[in-house]
């Protein structure tokens, strides 16, 4: 007899049930063992060194694995982290024994039990602007209109007469449209690292005629990049339906209630003034919880906020880099996920190439980024990525 060997590389739900019914598996017996072949790593921070004495005992007997910082594991006051390893029933055994433990782990139980539930799930579906966006279906794509001189990609449409701004924009917006874009991100003040403040008052003449346009001319939804409240009260009034704040709800005080009156959906992104991290992740992580706290004590639910990484912002090239190899541990925050790579300089650096010639870079990372669980990207070349979207939606979403 000849033994044929296969290594099974994708084991997702899907895929498992699906091996499991091909060679003839029962359907109870699908039920019991699917969810054995789904396996997670899971990291605790701020633990007591007793309560990480505890996790692991009870982990390791549950048939799962632990492994305890040296801090936790002196069983000193000094908070520690535990990674907990195991798949899925042995997390289900283990959130049936934390209820009855001490030293927090009670309280451990219902966070631990949400965020194992928000990773494996999909963000619920929304409506804006008469257009549903279902999660987890395919990718959707935001273009990107900058009314700037001074865009670090070059495509700004502020140049010429203010009146010119609208028409440009406008043509952009109509071509978008054409290349299949389901969203449009209008921002007035270039964010590139170094690039010159632009005032209040500047930015509003810059954005807001554009805004009043396209709302009445564009059947797509309109993000506003901006990180002033006053800008995005102004634009909100003026027919946006989003706001893509870079410091995610954090900087301006006044930006939670703008949202918060207007009923706005809101993208909150990861920002730093440097870019020294002990623990990258588990910063950015940190920092999107916050702004999710900040939504929440306003008003905003969380189906109303998106996420974003922010690459390019407070990161080397490194530091992107590993970002985008770990984007899928955003899941966990249980948010829609957008990610803006496009031509930036994590790619420019990576391959050694000018702005105008990183199309084939930010395809890469467009694709790998919905591999790991994207479901916005923020683009320049509309056309290309959209292309890019659907062929890796094919092949990920099976859509």
């Amino acid at each position: 007899m000849e033994f044929g060997i296969e290594v099974i590389t994708s084991p997702d739900q899907r895929t498992i049930r699906e091996e499991m019914e091909r060679i003839g598996v029962s359907p109870e017996g699908i039920d019991i063992m699917a969810p054995k072949a789904q396996f997670f790593i899971v990291k605790i921070s701020g633990i007591s060194g007793a309560a990480a004495s505890i996790l692991k005992q009870e982990m390791l007997a549950k048939g799962g694995e632990a492994a305890v910082s040296r801090e936790a594991a002196r069983l000193g006051e000094t908070p520690g982290e535990v990674l907990l390893m195991g798949h899925t029933v042995h997390y289900r055994r283990l959130l049936e024994k934390l209820k009855q433990q001490p030293f927090g782990l009670a309280k451990l139980e219902p966070l631990l039990q949400e965020a194992l539930a928000r990773y494996t799930s999909t963000p619920q579906p929304s409506m804006i602007k008469g257009h549903d966006f279902i999660w987890g279906s395919r990718t959707y794509v935001m273009g990107i209109i900058n009314v700037t001189p001074d865009s670090f990609s070059g495509e700004g449409v502020a140049h010429g007469e203010p009146g010119a701004w609208v028409t440009a924009a406008r043509q952009r917006a109509e071509m978008f449209l054409h290349e299949g874009a389901d969203l449009l991100d209008i921002g007035g003040e270039s964010t590139r690292p170094g690039a010159k403040p632009v005032a209040l008052e500047e930015e509003m003449a810059r954005v807001l005629p554009v805004v009043e346009n396209l709302a009445q001319t564009s059947v797509l939804p309109i993000s506003v990049d901006t990180q002033k409240a006053k800008v995005a009260a102004a634009a909100l009034a003026a027919g946006a339906d989003i706001i893509n704040d870079i410091w995610g709800l954090q900087k301006d005080p006044d930006m939670p209630k703008v949202v918060a009156d207007y009923g706005a959906t809101v993208i909150v992104m990861h920002n730093k003034e440097n870019c020294e991290y002990r623990d990258l992740m588990g910063e950015i992580l940190a920092f999107l919880e916050k702004s999710l706290e900040i939504a929440d004590r306003h008003g905003i639910p969380r189906t109303k906020v998106w996420v974003d990484p922010g690459i390019g912002f407070g990161k080397t090239t490194e530091q992107n880099l590993e970002v985008l190899r770990r984007l899928d541990e955003l899941k966990v925050l249980g948010c829609p996920i957008l990610l803006g790579t496009s031509r930036k300089s994590v790619i420019g650096n990576t391959l050694n190439l000018p702005v105008e010639e990183r199309l084939e870079g930010t395809a890469a990372t467009v694709s790998l980024g919905i591999a790991k669980g994207t479901d916005v990207v923020r683009v320049h070349d509309v056309k290309a990525m959209v292309r890019t979207a659907r062929m890796t939606d094919a092949i990920v979403r099976r859509s």
